[in-house]
């Protein structure tokens, strides 16, 4: 993740609040243009645009057919940057997304040479579709690109331009044809958003626009260097110490036989969240805050964020699956569990 940036000189109050009045309204802004084709997904779309403003990768996970894709690619029309989209499948080989050296010939010497041939991952909004579907070696070669934001190939690293966020679906990998995501890949993702079946109002909606004549147009609201704009704002936004330590105690709540974990955690987890979940926690609650106008983040801010953030870095154990009970369930327990009044360090 970047590093922290701050201002030269400290800013007035009036300058913080017409801040982040300017964002709450760009943010606004940007969820009435994606909502112009997309109906409902309420929540999913907020988690879309905090992940883009904390500079964070996001999973959209939910079985096929239920416009996750249709949000992404709504989503880069709106915003001035480069897209590109790839196709997941079983045969898609890792120079298939990076890229990958190629002979040529410099038609005034003759000379051959190689030259890199640059794969889709060089855009700054990607949309991995359906990542799930293929194999892992092809899944891990995103996990720099996702984290580093840089890409080698044959011991020369190539940056990507900024901001880059990659986007990715996948299907239940309970469906055929799918491989589970392995946990270093899962950890990149700042956020995993489930997308659930639409409500009768929703669906009546989506066939009013969709099976008419009419297709709704989706204008650009923020360019590159608004987001980058943005994302030094939220860095700048305050977290006082005791919500970053109850954002640290969540994230402790998750280790099995640990000082702060519940019963529920040492029972169904075999592996809790790395300090990357802490880093999101805190991310996101700072986006929540000046969502909301305030230029600090809260306790709810942190507790709103923890399912989207932790939901896919607990690796659970037998147990949990012979009773049927899921990372959900253990999230909500551990923020019922965990007490916000501050401890003595």
């Amino acid at each position: 993740m970047p590093e922290t940036t701050s201002a030269s000189t400290p800013a007035t109050a009036a300058e913080i609040k017409a801040k982040c009045e300017q964002f709450r309204q760009m943010f606004l802004d940007l969820k009435a243009e994606i909502g112009k084709v997309i109906v409902g997904h309420t929540q999913t779309i907020d988690g879309v645009l905090i992940a883009l403003f904390a500079g964070g990768n996001v999973l959209l996970e939910g079985v096929p057919g239920l416009g996750k894709t249709l949000l992404v690619r709504t989503l880069a029309e709106a915003l001035s940057l480069p897209f590109s989209r790839i196709q997941f499948t079983p045969d898609l080989m890792p120079a298939d997304v990076i890229g990958t050296n190629l002979v040529s010939e410099d038609p005034a010497t003759g000379r051959r040479a190689f030259q890199f041939q640059k794969g889709p991952i060089f855009a700054q909004l990607v949309l991995a579709d359906e990542i799930n579907r293929a194999t892992p070696k092809t899944q891990s070669a995103l996990l720099e690109a996702m984290q580093e934001r840089s890409v080698t190939v044959a011991g020369h690293s190539y940056k990507l331009d900024l901001p880059f966020l990659v986007l990715a679906t996948q299907n239940p990998i309970e469906q055929e044809g799918t491989y589970p995501l392995p946990e270093a890949q899962l950890d990149r993702f700042l956020l995993k958003l489930v997308v659930g079946y639409s409500q009768l109002d929703e669906l009546m909606a989506i066939l009013s626009r969709t099976t008419g004549t009419g297709t709704p147009g989706v204008r650009q609201v923020l360019d590159g260097s608004g987001i980058l704009a943005a994302q030094r704002l939220v860095r700048d936004a305050v977290v006082a110490p005791h919500v970053q330590q109850y954002a640290a105690r969540l994230v402790l709540a998750t280790h099995p036989g640990g000082q702060f974990a519940p019963e529920i955690t040492g029972k169904y987890v075999r592996c809790g969240s790395s300090p990357r979940g802490a880093q999101a926690l805190v991310l996101g609650a700072k986006v929540r805050a000046l969502i909301d106008g305030r230029f600090h983040a809260s306790i709810n801010d942190v507790q709103q964020m923890a399912l989207p953030v932790l939901r896919h870095r607990l690796i659970l154990n037998f147990e949990a699956e012979a009773d049927r009970v899921d990372a959900e369930v253990i999230v909500k327990k551990i923020i019922e569990s965990t007490p916000s009044e501050p401890v003595k360090v």
